[in-house]
């Protein structure tokens, strides 16, 4: 048994679902392996993967939009009518611009996360030197790295909007299948419940 559930007893793990987990630790294993190989896909094409991402977002927003002016028309007698009318308006002609522009939505999401990354590792960095505590040294690597990706990503912006988000979406999907897998090769080895 691993040390960490050593503990435990077979009602806890019972509580906590591990004998669901080892009896689907096959599916685990199937659905890691599947999202290793759409990452590794997403990682060698990433600009493909970002403008398909977002012309999917652009889409889901466009038919959400649709659904909610449906809602606002069906529903004319309600008091928020013309708020739920115009945002299904928006959603719409938002969606549709995403849709039409992915490679422009693409460089401006982009620029947020080249912000978002220097200023949140700025972030981390000056808290860690405030605040002194063990291990403060992967708080301020984590912000160090943080702050290197965004300059990174600023230097090469605007083309760079077209590869990041399709890259951080590889990068995220063979991370979460490599996690599942192993997730699903440690649940074989449980004992069950």
């Amino acid at each position: 048994m691993p040390p960490e559930i050593t503990d435990l007893s077979l009602t806890s793990l019972h509580l906590l679902g591990v004998d669901e987990l080892k009896k689907r630790s096959g599916w685990f294993i199937g659905l890691g392996i599947a999202l290793v190989v759409l990452g590794m896909m997403a990682l060698g094409s990433a600009m493909i993967f970002t403008l398909a991402s977002m012309v999917f977002i652009g889409s889901l927003l466009a038919a959400a939009g649709i659904l909610q002016t449906i809602h606002a028309l069906l529903a004319k007698r309600w008091g928020g009518f013309f708020v739920d009318l115009l945002m299904g308006v928006m959603n719409i002609v938002v969606g549709l611009l995403i849709a039409g522009h992915p490679a422009a939505v693409a460089a401006a999401l982009t620029l947020l996360i080249a912000v978002f990354l220097i200023v949140g590792g700025i972030f981390r960095i000056v808290l860690a030197m405030a605040i002194r505590f063990q291990h403060v040294f992967w708080l301020v690597l984590h912000g160090v790295i943080n702050v290197m990706l965004g300059v990174m990503i600023l230097q090469e912006w605007p083309i760079s909007g077209l590869w990041v988000i399709g890259l951080f979406i590889g990068i995220d999907m063979v991370f979460n299948g490599w996690a599942l897998i192993m997730l699903g090769m440690a649940a074989k080895k449980l004992p069950a419940a």
